[in-house]
C-alpha cells in the first residue's frame, strides 16, 4: 500500500481532518526546519493511537509520536512513514487533590498555570520548557533544579501490541535526561503529577522569576530546540564549556548559528536547513573530541531521511 492508500485507511479510523499527507514538518518543530512527513495524524483516544499501531505493524509502516516538535530535529528530506502528533488532541489535565492528571499532549507551560491556579507548588521549574509531558517523560527533562523523576509517581503507556500498561516510581527508571521509555516500542499516553500545597503570589514569583532568567540567558528569540548537547556530569563539565573552550560561540554554517547567548543552543537565524544545523553539530563533536577527548551525546532526536 503507497501513502495514499494508507492515508484512506486512516480517514476511516480519524476523520479527514486529522490526516494529512506530505505535511511540512518545518511547521511543527520548534527549529522551524524539515521535509515533509508521508501522513501526519492527530488522534484523539487511546483507541485510535492502538488502531494506527496496528494499521502501521500489519502494513509494516515506520511511525513517529512527536509532542509539538521542541527537540526534534527533521532531516531536510522529510520523514518516509507516519509521524503521530499527540499535542492537538491528547492533551488533557486534571486536578485531584495534591495530584495532576495530564495527558501526554499537554504542553508543560499548561501544566505549570494548571497548577498555580490551584496553589500546587513544585512544577514551578517546568513552566518554560517548551514541550509536552510525554516528550519529558521519556527524556526525564529538567531546568533549574528540577526534574520530572522529582514529580511523577505513575505513568500510564502503550505498548507496541496496543496494550495499556502502567509503571510506578522507581520503575520509571528515570536517569540524566532517560526513562524506561526512551528506547522502547511504547507511547506514553498519561503521567500522574505529585505536588504540595503552597502559595499561589510565591508560586507565580519563582515562575516569573525562571521566565526571565530564561530571557536573559537563552536565544528564546530564535527558533531552536534548546539545549543541543548532554553536559558531561561524570567529567563535571556543562556542555556549553566545552563549546566555548573551542571557540565555537557564534560559529555560522549557512543560516544556523551557535548562540553567542549560550553556546549549547543552536539557533536557525536565516532561513537554516536541517542540514546545516546537523554540520554544525558534527563539527562541535569533531572539535570538542580533538582538544577534550570527550563525546558529545545531542539532547535533541534527529529523525528523517539522509
Amino acid at each position: 500500500m503507497d501513502k495514499y492508500e494508507i492515508a484512506k485507511v486512516m480517514v476511516q479510523l480519524l476523520g479527514p481532518e486529522n490526516v494529512k499527507i506530505d505535511e511540512p514538518m518545518k511547521k511543527h518543530t520548534s527549529f522551524k526546519v524539515g521535509g515533509p512527513a508521508d501522513l501526519f495524524l492527530t488522534p484523539g483516544t487511546y483507541e485510535e493511537i492502538a488502531g494506527i499501531m496496528n494499521i502501521c505493524h500489519k502494513n509494516t509502516i515506520p511511525y513517529l509520536f512527536i509532542g509539538n516538535g521542541s527537540n526534534l530535529l527533521v532531516r531536510d528530506k522529510g520523514i518516509q512513514g507516519v509521524v503521530i502528533q499527540l499535542q492537538e488532541r491528547f492533551n488533557k489535565c486534571v486536578v485531584r487533590g495534591n495530584i495532576i492528571e495530564a495527558e501526554a499532549g499537554a504542553l508543560l507551560s499548561v501544566i505549570a498555570q494548571t497548577a498555580l491556579k490551584h496553589g500546587l507548588s513544585g512544577f514551578e521549574f517546568a513552566s518554560g520548557i517548551p514541550g509536552t509531558l510525554g516528550g519529558a517523560i521519556v527524556m526525564n527533562a529538567g531546568a533549574y533544579g528540577g526534574e520530572m523523576k522529582d514529580v511523577v509517581i505513575k505513568t500510564e503507556y502503550m505498548d507496541s501490541n496496543g496494550k495499556i500498561k502502567a509503571v510506578e516510581g522507581e520503575n520509571h527508571k528515570f536517569g540524566y535526561r532517560s526513562s524506561f521509555a526512551q528506547n522502547a516500542d511504547v507511547v506514553v499516553l498519561k503521567s500522574y503529577i505529585r505536588l504540595h500545597e503552597g502559595d499561589k503570589d510565591e508560586i507565580k514569583k519563582l515562575m516569573d522569576d525562571l521566565k526571565c532568567k530564561r530571557k536573559e540567558k537563552q536565544p528564546l528569540e530564535y527558533p531552536s530546540a534548546g539545549s543541543v548537547f548532554k553536559s558531561k556530569r561524570e567529567e563535571g563539565y556543562y556542555s556549553w564549556q566545552l563549546v566555548d573552550g573551542c571557540c565555537l560561540r557564534g560559529y555560522r554554517i549557512g543560516g544556523a548559528e551557535i548562540s553567542n547567548k549560550h553556546c549549547n543552543f543552536i539557533i536557525n537565524v536565516d532561513n537554516a536547513k536541517a542540514s546545516d544545523i546537523i554540520s554544525l553539530i558534527k563539527l562541535v563533536q569533531t572539535k570538542v573530541k580533538e582538544k577534550f577527548n570527550l563525546d558529545m551525546e545531542t539532547e535533541i532526536k534527529i529523525v528523517g531521511e539522509e
